[in-house]
């Protein structure tokens, strides 16, 4: 270091300045956290029997009768949190049940293009184009969790970003 440079002032620090970074985002999420969750339905799972993407019934409560926890996982095409979560909800559907409500993201016909080009089963996939489904679980941002017990309780509700380890977790505890 020369004699004519100075050293960078406390608040001009690379991690300083990464730290107020990283508590403005966080306080951000805590503040629209509220708001997300909206008025999520507590208490029973709704009954619900509807069509997968690909034509198969889905009986929420008869998946329930197998004796495991159920996962509702409610997305869209356009959240960028829901794309990132995207393949780890697809990797628990393989071991768990889960049913995946792709919401306000457009028509079938699109959905099936989207599943498609992306890799996804459609035999759990439901279209929720105009967000009834959504509004029905009370959630006002995606990706809304609902982890549903053997015996039709909602169990654990997430509106935001989970891990699929997370989500993995709190199956596995609602199992007991």
């Amino acid at each position: 270091m020369t004699s004519t440079e100075k050293t960078p002032s406390f608040w001009q620090k690379n991690w300083v300045k990464n730290l107020i970074t990283f508590a403005i985002f966080i306080a951000i999420i805590l503040i629209l956290r509220p708001y997300m969750q909206g008025d999520v339905i507590e208490g029973k799972a709704p009954e619900l029997k509807l069509t997968s993407l690909s034509g198969q019934s889905i009986d929420l409560y008869k998946e329930l009768d197998k004796g495991e926890p159920a996962l509702i996982h409610i997305w869209a095409t356009w959240c960028p949190i829901c794309k990132f979560s995207r393949d780890g909800v697809e990797e628990l559907s393989k071991d768990h049940t889960v049913i995946s409500i792709v919401t306000q993201s457009g028509t079938a016909e699109e959905m099936q293009a989207y599943v498609k080009e992306h890799q996804l089963n459609p035999n759990h996939l439901v279209v929720d184009a105009d967000g009834k489904l959504m509004q029905i679980f009370g959630a006002k941002g995606v990706p809304a969790d609902f982890i549903i017990d053997e015996d039709g309780n909602i169990d654990f509700v997430e509106v935001g970003f989970t891990t699929s380890l997370g989500l993995k977790l709190r199956l596995w505890m609602a199992g007991f």
